[in-house]
């Protein structure tokens, strides 16, 4: 039992760390717990103490990850506790208070990146128990607001997210809501007032959409107070088709091949 009485010393250390906010202590502990867990026995063998320790020091990891904004050790942790989440409702262990926490947080990484297939692959997984919580039920929410163009509704919700830890996500769907707002103002409308286009893209003072032109829509011109967008690039239209002249040559191409013939 020595491996399992180091392992929950330094996952309390872990937890310590972490409430502190010490991320980079944070993570050489999580990495030394990680090495103690390859000890671990696996699926049936494992007992509630194993995955009880792997399972809060993982979760810890991911909170970790998205505090540092590290979506590539994200990713890693969620799938290392899968297998973990699996193994506990298998042998009915208690689940942890931060699985709907995690589980949410994974929503909105598959959310944020449009793997939709993924999401409601997840979805599929999730106890009704599980989906009701406001952790998870809020990335469910984002989807269908954003299947049915509510981008309103999307910009909306960024100012009441469940946790401090989902604004990471939450910053990088806002911007891809006002990329798609920005497409569909700029097809419909030749100007727009610039406390208007605030509004309609949820900015709080005209410096951050300033910001936002300058990064992402250099084609937008600001003339006092209103934003003058550029026609978008079309096509040749119908009318571009010089039909007249193509109908004169195919008739002069069958009247010389007809002399041939």
């Amino acid at each position: 039992m020595a491996d399992i009485s180091n392992a929950t010393a330094l996952l309390a250390e872990l937890n310590k760390k972490a409430q502190a906010s010490d991320t980079a202590g944070a993570k050489v502990t999580l990495a030394q717990l990680k090495i103690m867990m390859l000890s671990f026995p696996a699926g049936a063998a494992a007992t509630a103490e194993h995955i009880g320790i792997a399972t809060g020091a993982l979760e810890l990891g991911i909170l970790l990850s998205v505090a540092d904004e590290d979506l590539a050790a994200f990713a890693r942790n969620v799938s290392q506790i899968k297998p973990y989440y699996a193994a506990a409702a298998a042998s009915s262990t208690p689940t942890t208070e931060r699985k709907c926490h995690i589980l949410g947080l994974n929503l909105m990484h598959l959310l944020v990146d449009n793997r939709l297939s993924e999401f409601h692959a997840e979805l599929e997984l999730l106890s009704e128990q599980e989906a009701s919580t406001s952790y998870v039920s809020y990335p469910i929410n984002l989807e269908r607001q954003l299947m049915v163009g509510s981008y309103d509704e999307v910009l909306k919700a960024g100012s009441h997210v469940p946790d401090p830890s989902y604004t990471f996500f939450m910053e990088n769907l806002l911007q891809t809501v006002r990329d798609s707002i920005a497409e569909c103002v700029e097809v419909s409308y030749k100007t727009m007032k610039i406390a208007d286009a605030m509004t309609m893209m949820k900015f709080d003072s005209t410096d951050q959409l300033q910001e936002y032109i300058e990064e992402n829509r250099e084609d937008w011109i600001v003339e006092g107070d209103t934003l003058c967008f550029q026609p978008p690039l079309t096509g040749s239209k119908a009318s571009d088709i010089p039909s007249m002249d193509l109908i004169s040559q195919s008739l002069s191409y069958a009247t010389e091949l007809e002399r041939i013939v």
